[in-house]
């Protein structure tokens, strides 16, 4: 049997912190006490000594390439930057090459996951105007849910039909996620700005490009339809203040029907960084103004918005690097994620026991994820230990992306992730990964 012993560790769980120990034994958290002795010589013990014991972060929206687009990351690259950075599961987004729009593109990158992921994982079916048959297919216990693109889509992903859409909610049981974007809106914005710029549109106009307009239009018309037709609609990445006034905190999550998310780049920067970040901070929606960062942090803290993600979608730095028409929109975030936040709970922002709620606890409720997210016996010991005061600085050497770069560089946290555990092995320990754990397919309790 596999034990490791957790002492003297502030425990954070369900809105509150215990300083204690916690016993794992194979996957599974066995006890938790105040004080518990050492079980057997082969025990490994480790010494929290005061550090944050916090269950893994569950990072519901990702962009891991695989396959089809590896030249800027794979599975086992990222999933291991995610283990660093205290991710301990992770949902990752349709849109690769070939992209999972059938069951068995997607059963392909379930195989991929299961030889190659360092931790747990789950991947979104792929929506179109001509799919509704295979979306029908799914299996909502084993599949996190349904990835509609209504905007800023890749391949044929961009589900513009409005009957087809209204089909897809009237129909499909699974929890349908959503990019908002109004296309119409971007195409217009960005004709007016070609006109000025031609091919050298300055970075700083990208937010008035994917405007706040062209996220609100998109994100009301995908509420009402969900309204209209009893779907479970969860909206990924909000980026305005406006938008937040869509949702609501008058019902517990697991009551909702209608559910929003916020990244962590949308909570850390505004549009004043494009001027010392630029095409690095490109990223769809746009990161928008103060206003907007302000009303985030105001709903996430209210709980209008239920949860906290990365939306992880690296790119070569010779592909950032190019203008702002050629450059693409996205970048890493996983290894670093956790560390912005508990930086900005040292700022006052938000507390750790909130950060947990929307970072863990949240995404099981929401997706419904069966033993995970919270620190509880006879559930998966997904767990992390975060040292509050270890000051480091992001830099090249100490980057785990495939891609090699990462907005945050130059930038010192003063938290870090000194262990991370998925299913019980210990597969990050203070920089290094001493051992591969046997990463699961997360399952649903649909």
């Amino acid at each position: 049997m596999n034990t490791i012993l957790i002492k003297n560790a502030q425990i954070v769980n369900e809105g509150t912190i215990i300083n204690g120990d916690v016993l794992i034994q194979d996957d599974r958290i066995a006890e938790i006490a105040e004080s518990i002795s050492v079980k057997s010589a082969d025990t490994k013990v480790i010494d929290a000594d005061g550090c944050y014991l916090i269950p893994g972060m569950i990072d519901d929206q990702v962009h891991f390439r695989e396959p089809g687009l590896t030249h800027k990351a794979n599975i086992a690259t990222e999933s291991k930057a995610a283990a660093a950075g205290g991710i301990t599961s992770f949902i990752e987004m349709p849109n690769t090459v070939p992209q999972a729009t059938t069951i068995d593109l997607l059963e392909e990158k379930f195989a991929i996951a299961k030889e190659t992921s360092w931790v747990n994982y789950s991947f979104m079916f792929g929506g179109t105007n001509d799919n509704l048959d295979e979306i029908l297919k799914v299996d909502p216990s084993k599949v996190a849910g349904l990835k509609l693109f209504l905007g800023s889509s890749t391949g044929n992903m961009l589900v513009d039909n409005p009957e087809t859409l209204e089909e897809i909610f009237s129909k499909t049981d699974l929890l349908i996620s959503a990019h908002c974007e109004d296309e119409t809106t971007i195409k217009q914005n960005m004709s007016v700005y070609v006109a000025e710029f031609g091919e050298d549109i300055p970075i700083e106009k990208h937010p008035l490009i994917r405007s706040e307009e062209a996220c609100y239009i998109s994100s009301s018309k995908a509420i009402e339809l969900a309204k209209k037709t009893g779907a479970r609609l969860h909206v990924f990445h909000l980026s305005t203040e406006k938008e937040t006034h869509l949702f609501s905190n008058k019902k517990p999550l697991s009551e909702k029907k209608i559910t929003a998310e916020v990244c962590v780049h949308h909570l850390w920067f505004t549009d004043q960084d494009y001027a010392t970040k630029g095409t690095k901070i490109k990223w769809n929606p746009a990161v928008k103004t103060q206003k907007d960062k302000d009303g985030l942090w105001k709903a996430l803290l209210d709980d209008r918005i239920d949860v906290i993600a990365t939306d992880h979608a690296p790119h070569t730095l010779e592909e950032k690097n190019n203008n702002y028409t050629k450059a693409p929109s996205g970048g890493p975030l996983v290894q670093h994620a956790l560390a912005a936040l508990f930086e900005m709970h040292h700022k006052g922002f938000i507390s750790v026991e909130k950060l947990v709620e929307k970072t863990a606890h949240n995404p099981a409720i929401l997706f419904q994820i069966k033993d995970r997210g919270y620190i509880k016996r006879g559930y998966k010991a997904d767990v992390v230990l975060v040292n509050p005061f270890a000051p480091w600085t992001v830099n090249k050497e100490n980057i785990l992306y495939k891609c090699g770069w990462s907005p945050f560089e130059g930038t010192t946290f003063k938290s870090r992730v000194t262990h991370t555990i998925v299913n019980g092995v210990l597969v990050y320990e203070n920089g290094k990964f001493p051992n591969k754990s046997v990463p699961e397919r997360l399952t649903f309790n649909r």
